[in-house]
């Protein structure tokens, strides 16, 4: 991760676009190019969403790349370690999804 968010902020830098990349700003881009990402899927069956997926993965793969580059350079600017944060959240949803409740299930852990 270090890595990948020396190459996000050069590039950020090089362009004088830190001025531009407050919390408020950062995070609407997060939620465009997510919603960029959605457009790929949006009317299409779980079926048609894989194929069209493996036909478009390069276009789907850019998508994806614009939305963890937003969020990695939103939590680097907050002071957030992204990984320690994805670690401790994954211990949080095994406390509220245990294996023997929430195996195959789909619902949300408060109806477990």
């Amino acid at each position: 991760m270090k890595k990948v968010l020396k190459k996000i902020r050069a590039f950020r830098d090089a362009r004088d676009w830190m001025q531009f990349h407050d919390p408020k700003n950062l995070a609407i881009s997060v939620a465009i190019e997510a919603a960029e990402l959605l457009e790929h899927f949006q009317w299409r069956t779980p079926e048609q969403c894989v194929a069209h997926a493996r036909r478009e993965k390069e276009a789907v793969a850019d998508e994806i790349a614009d939305v963890a580059t937003y969020l990695f350079e939103l939590a680097d600017n907050l002071g957030i370690d992204l990984e320690r944060a994805m670690e401790r959240k994954i211990r949080k949803n095994a406390r509220k999804y245990p294996v023997a409740k929430a195996k195959g299930i789909a619902k949300k852990y408060t109806e477990l």
